[in-house]
């Protein structure tokens, strides 16, 4: 069975939680408030495509194929990024929601996380070098083996890495925020 192909095509106010979402390639697509909640992903490809104030928690995304997507001021909670395609993966999240989802040793070096709520979302084994973290918000957020060289989360608030079991070589981070590089000592910073 062959794959619909949809070239520079705008789609607005659709719920697709509601309406079939045919299965295929999108090229330069636009998305805007779009709802994909709970919907099935799965071997979609999205290549150059913008999704933005589009709902998308617990959409199931198995071999999905994000491919250059921008996410602007999305609801990405619950997504498990770790299922999605790895080949030239690339995505870039501004004022976007992800608490809950995870990106589980994914290699997505670079990414660029602009005021994002990253709350208890998984990083464990994730190669997140070079990444920049604007604003963002990673309360409860796992980082375990995670690859944070020269990242930047000089601008970000409520991380929790431990230096010992990341790489954080060239890491940046602000003076206030230091603090979370020392949690697991459970020692007082005034």
């Amino acid at each position: 069975m062959q794959k619909s192909y949809f070239y520079d095509k705008q789609f607005n106010s659709v719920d697709f939680s509601d309406k079939p979402f045919e299965k295929g390639d999108y090229e330069n697509c636009t998305f805007k408030n779009c709802i994909f909640n709970k919907t099935n992903l799965s071997d979609f490809n999205f290549d150059e495509c913008i999704f933005t104030n589009c709902d998308f928690s617990n959409a199931k995304i198995t071999n999905t194929a994000f491919k250059n997507v921008k996410f602007e001021n999305c609801k990405l909670m619950g997504m498990q990024f770790d299922e999605c395609n790895p080949f030239l993966l690339n995505f870039r999240f501004t004022g976007c929601q992800l608490n809950l989802s995870s990106f589980y040793q994914l290699k997505i070096k670079g990414t660029h996380f602009k005021d994002c709520i990253l709350q208890e979302v998984d990083f464990t084994e994730t190669n997140l070098s070079g990444t920049t973290f604007t604003n963002c918000d990673f309360a409860g957020s796992m980082f375990g083996n995670t690859n944070l060289e020269k990242a930047d989360f000089s601008t970000s608030i409520n991380y929790s890495i431990d230096p010992e079991l990341n790489q954080i070589n060239k890491a940046k981070f602000s003076l206030q925020g230091v603090a979370g590089l020392l949690d697991k000592y459970d020692i007082e910073i005034e």
